[in-house]
């Protein structure tokens, strides 16, 4: 893993860009603990004015407002809120990455944009 999972922060300096907005298709990771393999899976997300993504993954949406070096996570099913936390990320290419250090998890969204209705 990399060092950004032992600090939760990057060498690198955080990218202030987002996306711009709009729908994407999404592949979205998560790791719990350095050692475990990722469990990845399709997302549907809206990147919203204001730096906000909204990522849905069936019934649970994970609300993410990106600021300069951190992003206020919140995790939502149906109304009920379920977790929220803040953490540092970083912009890879177009995959977003950021650490719950408390609960020693890793997240990855990685975005692409999506084919036109046919």
């Amino acid at each position: 893993m990399s060092s950004t999972w032992r600090s939760g922060a990057s060498c690198r300096p955080p990218r202030p860009n987002t996306p711009a907005p709009g729908r994407y298709d999404g592949q979205f990771c998560v790791t719990v603990a350095s050692d475990s393999a990722a469990s990845c899976g399709p997302a549907e997300v809206d990147v919203l004015r204001g730096r906000e993504l909204r990522v849905r993954i069936s019934d649970i949406v994970y609300r993410l407002k990106l600021h300069s070096s951190q992003v206020e996570v919140v995790l939502m099913h149906g109304t009920m809120q379920i977790d929220e936390f803040v953490a540092a990320y970083d912009w890879a290419g177009t995959a977003l990455q950021f650490n719950d250090l408390d609960k020693r998890t890793h997240y990855e969204l990685r975005l692409t944009p999506r084919a036109p209705a046919r």
